[in-house]
């Protein structure tokens, strides 16, 4: 594009008010950086494509620029007469131009992110650091803080959920691009150097211009793992051992040495590879590929980790001198060259490399160096931890702790850290299949029997009498159904990763839609049946229940009561620390209830459970099943842990990270650095500085109950039960052409149907972003306060003003809200309804939501009190206002080429091109999934 098509252009922004003048001026690096790649794309375009496509590209942007400012009906004619006169061919190249501004954008942003973190002025800078600050304020002294992240878990689990529409190709350059502006800020350039930047510059663009933006193929689960592992390169493998080693620096500051090394809390977790839910792809095979992907990649970086340190670790033994422990460490080093004779800290290295590869060889995990010589595997990392902690302590003891802190520390820290597995594995699945494998295998063992047709006591009844059981339910004379021996073959493979990798690889099985005691007596069962499980009462896994929907919310503190009082469950239950973990579901909740009643559901559910495991002494674990939309649960890291009941977090805590939000936080390792380092304050901050009780004031959870019907009843009249809404959604968004796009090995629904309840989560609130309404993240608010002030007059908006001030839930809910509305467009989505054919139909649902839009809006504005969107989040509002000129245009293409591919136009252009504002939409928007 030309500096005429920046956001930041004076014909865009007119700063009529002073805080926008001041925004103006602080922003101006990123302005230029801005320009800067704005200037090279159009530059590309006019060079590749020619002026005419250049010139067009600005006449949209300047038409969706009018149109959104004030639904400016001559501008509607002008803009659907541009597109009208375009060809499919034309319109494909106008949608790469804005989609890649939309990348180029974004990468902008993130480095001035960046510079506002060095600087300490972006929001979670040191965010850490001041977290402890606050805990010394608060009289909480160093050992009390150790003897807290002893027990701590912080636990990022990444999943494989399909809303990152980006190519690892075109990501790469965009790194590439990142890397050198990154490098223009760090570096005084001199003139020379300065015009070779910006030469490289102009090739990554134009690489990136002639690379595909889109899939060609569909990805596999194993494709999947493989993108999921190169955020270990970009960022974990490095950033969370020097996180961890950080902290431990801080808590010595200004005290005596600790006796002991800092616990590593900081643990990675994934479902990529393990999560079965409605992916039949993912098998006991890929289960057991996947394993031994993440663990050639550990395997590999301390490898590399070792070869280094050899090189670096010249110390000659006539020099400084050695502990006996590591002279005879280096005696057993299979390194017989006479260059190295003479200096054992190489040796040793040399044979802990020899062991190391002999390792990777008995695990049957690939590596692409070779030792110096022949070495016995390690039978477990912490052999491998005791070679290295020898190295430590010799250093040590000789005088050179400073020698010990560097690389070595690093290596020691991340072998706690990742283990043989890299990354803790959770294997998942619907409690529906493991209901049905459990009634084929006792109906087959059991003669006469129907399990489907016995009664919850029934079965709670039977399954713990199997659990006592020394037999095993499955017989080598019975064929039994597909589906259930593939189930089997997981909890084998299962069984084979803790014999082979370490019972960390896979530590937890996962129930979706639990519903009931029996959902998790049949995963105990099943698990017993391959030995991780036994009948004594010990469990070498967690059982972890996953509640979703809100009735199922509701009932999970009735149901994890229960539970902890069965003798036989709470026998496996104490021999995993007495620790029980629970997942909750924010994507299906929402969904179910909307997003209003899902947050407060899932905040009660919190009150509850707390208080149920608090009665029978055991420690909860929360696992948040977070999306990156607000109508996914997404929003600030830190807010969101923070605003979490009294009792709810206390010290441990496992959040999934989804999509593209995990290569919006961690393809940068400074930036990955400062998630991290979020994830781990919040964590702190919510267990020891938040207030303990579980519950606030009785008259706030009243309120809150009372909205939250009144939400409900809003948003379930809507979605559920108004004739032709099925219509309208599948009408009026993209959900169709959603699934033409490879962005995952997943299904888009459960079953083969239109129904909204069949429909995943994902899709559900990806379509409603493409088309700019983003209703999963408001819907309902604003009639509910609407009636709620209607019914309390006495109490009314001062009332709701006071809840927004003093209740950090609360004022969480409104920060959402806030930020998905702002990202929204009334003028936009109005484009979209007239997808729908029946005019009747459409006037009647877009017409209520419209109605809703402005009222929530108003109402978000006065308990908020603020005169616009964004007004308290100056650095988001300018993003979001930055954003529109060049997103827009990607909307209103959208609709055309639906229009155009719904006429049933064979050109598969069209669906191409479709497919392409489907990626710069998602861009532009950022947390969409």
């Amino acid at each position: 594009m030309s500096l005429q098509t920046l956001p930041s252009d004076a014909a865009d922004l007119r700063p009529n008010r002073p805080e926008d003048a001041q925004a103006l001026e602080a922003d101006a690096r990123l302005r230029d950086d801005i320009r800067l790649l704005g200037r090279i794309l159009g530059d590309t375009v006019r060079d590749q494509e020619g002026a005419d496509v250049f010139d067009l590209v600005e006449r949209i942007r300047q038409t969706s620029i009018r149109f959104h400012r004030d639904e400016d009906r001559p501008a509607r004619r002008e803009l659907e007469q541009i597109l009208d006169g375009m060809s499919t061919s034309e319109t494909v190249r106008i949608v790469r131009a804005f989609s890649y501004f939309s990348h180029l954008a974004n990468i902008a942003e993130d480095q001035n992110n960046i510079r506002q973190m060095r600087a300490g002025k972006g929001g979670g800078s040191g965010v850490l650091a001041e977290t402890l600050a606050k805990a010394k304020a608060a009289g909480i002294g160093a050992d009390t803080l150790r003897n807290f992240f002893k027990s701590a878990l912080v636990s990022p689990v990444l999943t494989a959920h399909p809303t990152e529409v980006r190519r690892k190709s075109t990501m790469d350059r965009e790194m590439e691009v990142a890397r050198l502006l990154d490098r223009r800020e760090r570096v005084a350039l001199t003139e020379d150097e300065a015009a070779a930047s910006d030469e490289q510059l102009r090739r990554e663009v134009l690489t990136l211009w002639q690379t595909n933006l889109l899939r060609r193929t569909k990805l596999t689960v194993l494709d999947e793992v493989a993108n999921g592992l190169s955020f270990y390169d970009y960022t974990f493998l490095r950033e969370v051992p020097r996180l961890v080693n950080a902290l431990e620096d801080r808590l010595e500051e200004g005290g005596e040495q600790a006796a002991s090394e800092l616990a590593s809390f900081l643990r990675m977790g994934s479902w990529i590879g393990g999560d079965r839910d409605g992916n039949p792809f993912v098998t006991a095979d890929v289960m057991r590929g996947t394993l031994r992907l993440q663990s050639s990649r550990v395997m590999q970086f301390y490898l590399n980790e070792l070869h280094v340190l050899g090189s670096e670790l010249s110390i000659a033994a006539h020099l400084a001198d050695v502990s006996g422990e590591l002279r005879t460490l280096a005696e057993r080093s299979p390194d017989t060259s006479p260059h190295r004779s003479g200096e054992p800290y190489r040796l040793a290295v040399s044979g802990i490399y020899a062991r190391l590869t002999a390792t990777a060889e008995k695990l049957e995990v690939e590596i692409t160096r070779r030792p110096v010589g022949k070495g016995a595997p390690y039978e477990s990392v912490r052999e491998l931890q005791a070679d290295l902690d020898v190295l430590h302590r010799s250093l040590i003891s000789n005088n050179a702790r400073v020698i010990a802190r560097g690389r070595l520390r690093l290596l020691r820290r991340a072998v706690d850290c990742f283990g043989f597995h890299l990354a803790r594995l959770d294997i998942r699945q619907n409690s529906a299949v493991h209901e049905r494998t459990i009634a084929e295998l006792m109906d087959a063992a059991n003669p006469g029997m129907s399990y489907l047709a016995l009664g919850e006591e029934a079965r709670i009844s039977l399954l713990t009498n199997e659990l006592r059981s020394i037999r095993s339910l499955v017989s080598p004379f019975v064929k039994y159904s597909d589906e259930t021996m593939g189930e089997l073959n997981v909890f084998h493979a299962a069984a084979e990763a803790h014999a082979k990798f370490g019972s960390d690889a896979i530590p937890q099985c996962i129930i979706s839609m639990c519903k009931g005691m029996s959902d998790m007596l049949e995963v105990a069962v099943l698990l017993k049946e391959v030995g991780l499980v036994h009948p004594s009462g010990r469990s070498a896994i967690n059982i972890v229940p996953l509640f979703e929907t809100i009735e199922d919310l509701q009932a999970s503190s009735g149901i994890m009561d229960r539970m902890l009082s069965l003798h036989d469950y709470r026998r496996l239950v104490d021999s995993r620390g007495s620790v029980q973990e629970v997942m909750l579901g924010y994507s299906d909740s929402n969904k179910d209830g909307g997003f209003v009643t899902s947050g407060w559901e899932l905040y009660k559910a919190e009150i509850g459970l707390v208080e149920v495991f608090e009665r029978h002494h055991v420690r909860l674990r929360l696992f948040h099943g977070r999306g990156g939309s607000v109508g996914r649960g997404g929003g600030p890291s830190y807010d969101a842990i923070v605003a979490q009941p009294g009792g709810a977090v206390n010290g441990q805590i496992r959040i999934t990270e989804q999509g593209e939000i995990i290569s919006s936080k961690y393809s940068n390792a400074e930036v990955g650095r400062n998630n991290l380092e979020i994830l781990a304050a919040a964590t702190l901050d919510a267990s020891l500085l938040q207030p303990s009780q579980s519950a606030p004031r009785r008259e706030y959870l009243t309120a809150m109950d009372e909205l939250s019907n009144l939400a409900f009843k809003a948003y379930r009249s809507l979605v559920y039960e108004t004739d032709g809404f099925v219509d309208y959604f599948w009408g009026s968004t993209v959900i169709n052409e959603i699934a033409t796009l490879n962005i995952g090995s997943r299904p888009a629904s459960r079953k083969k149907t239109r129904a909204i309840e069949d429909l995943r989560a994902i899709p559900w609130v990806f379509s409603w972003a493409q088309c700019r309404l983003m209703l999963p993240g408001w819907y309902g608010f604003g009639s509910a306060v609407e009636q709620w002030i209607a019914e309390h007059p006495d109490k009314g908006m001062p009332f709701l003003k006071e809840l927004y001030k003093e209740w950090p839930f609360f004022r969480m809910l409104l920060s959402n809200m806030d930020m998905v509305l702002a990202k929204s467009s009334i003028a936009i989505a109005s484009r979209y309804a007239e997808l729908v054919p029946d005019e009747a139909l459409r006037e009647k649902i877009f017409g209520r939501i419209r109605r809703e839009w402005h009222s929530c809006i108003e109402t978000l504005l006065d308990i908020m009190d603020q005169d616009r969107l964004l007004q308290g989040n100056p650095l988001l509002e300018r993003s979001v206002r930055h954003r529109f000129p060049y997103l827009d245009p990607l909307n209103h293409v959208q609709v055309e080429l639906l229009r155009e591919h719904r006429a049933q136009n064979p050109d598969e252009q069209v669906l191409r091109g479709i497919q392409l504002t489907i990626n710069g939409i998602s861009a532009g928007l950022r947390n969409t999934g």
